[in-house]
């Protein structure tokens, strides 16, 4: 009889004082016969833990009696605080909180976007505190990292860069939200102190990176790029040629599951 886990939503407080915030955490445990690592979902700028992949990484976890914890960050989704004081450094600590809490053994981290961004800043840091969970892999999806500094401020118009400089922020259309995108003054001094594409990314671990080649926010360029920063071995991009950003059709899933699965059985 197959073993079946229970996912238990949970909050965690991260911060104090008046930056205090909850952060909303979905935890799948592990089967007791598993001694796989836990898969840690990292979503994307203004994405949610309820979305196409992160549900369907939720449901791989299920299948294989996999531990899988899903949080949003602060100012997204179930989370508290206020989008607009979001910072790659708030959300990164956000991310080590809610690993800490956790405590599993080993992770695969699987990042989506800007997911990606703080997949590599936490591996960094993991190594930095030589403490923490061993990570086993990583699964990166149209990966953003250093995308304010790399992506968005060199397209920046003279309006927008106005705005950046009179009111501290400036907004454009979203394509997947009705709400628009906000960009702060404050994440892009952040995001330059964050930047990982300056020399070689020791992740210690194998790397899968999926990307779309029709992606029109992230290019596959910019994956390309981020190859150029990852040690040679145990490195592999998979380009799909009519791919969009989200990458969240059942083919692109499939990619998904695939690359998560070959992590789990190799460790």
């Amino acid at each position: 009889m197959t073993e079946v886990t229970i996912a238990k939503t949970a909050a965690i407080t991260v911060g104090t004082g008046t930056d205090i915030r909850k952060i909303a955490v979905i935890e799948r445990p592990a089967t007791a016969a598993s001694t796989a690592p836990a898969l840690v979902w990292l979503g994307g700028y203004r994405s949610d833990m309820t979305g196409t992949k992160a549900v369907a990484l939720d449901a791989l976890a299920e299948a294989t009696g996999t531990s899988c914890i899903r949080f949003d960050y602060s100012g997204h989704g179930a989370s508290g605080g206020e989008f607009r004081d979001g910072s790659i450094s708030r959300w990164l600590e956000e991310a080590l909180a809610v690993i800490e809490a956790a405590d599993p053994k080993s992770v695969i981290l699987v990042g989506s976007s800007m997911g990606g961004w703080i997949a590599l800043r936490l591996v960094q840091e993991l190594n930095k505190r030589q403490s923490g969970p061993k990570v086993a892999g990583m699964v990166l999806i149209a990966p953003a990292p250093d995308f304010t500094s790399e992506l968005v401020e060199p397209a920046l118009s003279d309006k927008e860069r106005l705005s950046l400089e009179e009111k501290g922020y400036f907004e454009e259309l979203s394509e997947y939200s009705p709400e628009p995108n906000i960009y702060t003054r404050a994440l892009m001094e952040d995001g330059r102190r964050n930047r990982v594409l300056t020399g070689i990314i020791q992740t210690g671990c194998p790397v899968h990176i999926l990307q779309g080649m029709a992606d029109p926010d992230v290019p596959y360029a910019h994956a390309l790029k981020l190859m150029e920063f990852l040690p040679a071995d145990d490195v592999v991009l998979t380009l799909i040629r009519d791919g969009d950003h989200r990458l969240s059709r059942p083919q692109d899933l499939e990619k998904m599951e695939a690359a998560v699965r070959s992590m789990i059985v190799r460790d």
